[in-house]
């Protein structure tokens, strides 16, 4: 098979390194792809919005199927895109239409499908410019601290929790008159504060059967010990110890079934990835939020863990007989430290020679904001590389993914030492 990746960050170097070990896959393609993609298979100078370049590359290279990593094709529809076309509609696209993609392009409509089908989640409203004096008086009401939520797309920026009630008025009316997040911030959800710990299940779904992927928990501050600025992710571990069990099935049982159950029963065709976003409250799962796709850098520490072909997995998405497949999960532990660039998440500066990812000892380093140039991988990006550990156990894990990112330089490199320590 030839197979198409859409994207360019860690997410998309972890699915690269995982089906091009397929016997089932001939040819890979990344695109755009990172100066570490291309060990994999081909990069292809496309954006992931493209999709006329998409398509007509995709007939051109005999493309047998697509795998869309980012959320922003997804929410705009390259499925919709392919399936509309006479010539790419046989051609798979792993990924929800735009219609199912809403589940994360809008915070509104996926709490509105979590009410109607009794999943748990916190209790909120959604406020837009013209009813904003209705969500200050909602504010008075909601407990604190509250949680504000643009409804678009936002980079993962729109989400902010204020500790006060000023804070809170203030913020509301920068989002929806100030528009602080742009046209993503027009409509803005205001929701319960969960007290908890938060971990990520993935679930793969043909639109009728489905399997739950190694959960994992993420890292998002960038300090150690969790304070900070929110960043995109500055590690992951997997497995997640207080998942295990009899948490993990009322996560299957109470927001997983209901779900993929409820996207059918609403007519909302979905094949592809659903990322659930959960809270643990004192072992009672709480539903914070959906994403259309994989996380990152959640996919680099789920993917070592998968030991099952990942091709013939998505053929069972593509083909709707993903019940007849078999998912193996290795027992191991592993852990993503993130390389990031100098300033970041604030203002950084691109172009910086890499040096040492040859000596790297005991990890997989999936490459994510980086670009070659003149034979030298240089930095391309806030997040530049994702270093990933399987080991028999979350301390070995740590200890040699933490190692191995120490050995690794560029201008500014930085990294938490402490990702997982809070599960040690």
């Amino acid at each position: 098979m030839n197979i198409l990746i859409i994207g360019s960050g860690g997410r998309e170097s972890a699915f690269a390194w995982k089906l091009s070990q397929s016997p089932k896959c001939s040819n890979l393609f990344i695109a755009p792809g990172n100066a570490g993609t291309g060990q994999y298979g081909t990069n292809v100078n496309l954006k992931v919005t493209d999709f006329e370049g998409i398509g007509n590359f995709a007939l051109a290279n005999a493309v047998d199927m697509v795998l869309v990593g980012p959320e922003e094709p997804l929410v705009k529809g390259i499925h919709d895109y392919f399936l509309a076309d006479e010539q790419l509609k046989s051609i798979p696209v792993i990924g929800p239409q735009a219609e199912g993609a809403q589940l994360e392009g809008s915070k509104d409509f996926s709490k509105q499908f979590m009410f109607r089908h009794n999943i748990p989640t916190a209790a909120s409203q959604t406020f837009t410019n013209d009813t904003l004096q209705d969500g200050i008086k909602y504010l008075a009401t909601a407990g604190l601290p509250v949680v504000l939520k643009a409804d678009g797309l936002a980079a993962g920026k729109g989400v902010l929790i204020c500790l006060t009630l000023e804070e809170a008025e203030l913020e509301l009316i920068n989002m929806l008159q100030g528009a602080k997040f742009g046209e993503a911030s027009s409509k803005v959800v205001i929701e319960q504060f969960l007290q908890g710990i938060e971990l990520s299940v993935f679930v793969l779904t043909d639109g009728n059967s489905y399997k739950i992927l190694p959960e994992a928990k993420d890292y998002k501050r960038i300090g150690e010990g969790d304070t900070g600025l929110n960043t995109g992710g500055m590690g992951s571990i997997s497995p997640v110890h207080f998942a295990a069990g009899d948490f993990l099935k009322k996560v299957e049982e109470r927001i997983v079934i209901p779900t993929v159950e409820g996207l059918k029963k609403e007519g909302i065709p979905y094949k592809g990835f659903i990322f659930i976003g959960l809270m643990n409250c004192n072992g009672e799962p709480y539903t914070i939020e959906y994403n259309a796709r994989m996380g990152d850098p959640e996919t680099e520490s789920v993917m070592m863990r998968i030991e099952s072909d990942f091709v013939d997995l998505l053929l069972g998405v593509a083909e709707e007989n993903l019940q007849t497949k078999t998912l193996t999960i290795s027992p191991k532990t592993a852990a993503t430290i993130m390389c990031v660039a100098g300033g970041y998440p604030g203002d950084y500066v691109n172009g910086k020679v890499i040096t040492g990812i040859d000596n790297v000892r005991d990890s997989i380093v999936f490459q994510a904001g980086t670009a070659l140039d003149n034979g030298d991988i240089k930095t391309a990006g806030g997040r530049v590389l994702a270093v990933t550990s399987l080991q028999e156990n979350l301390f070995e894990a740590l200890q040699h993914a933490t190692a191995d990112a120490a050995r690794i330089y560029y201008d500014g490199v930085y990294f938490r030492r402490d990702i997982g320590f809070d599960l040690l």
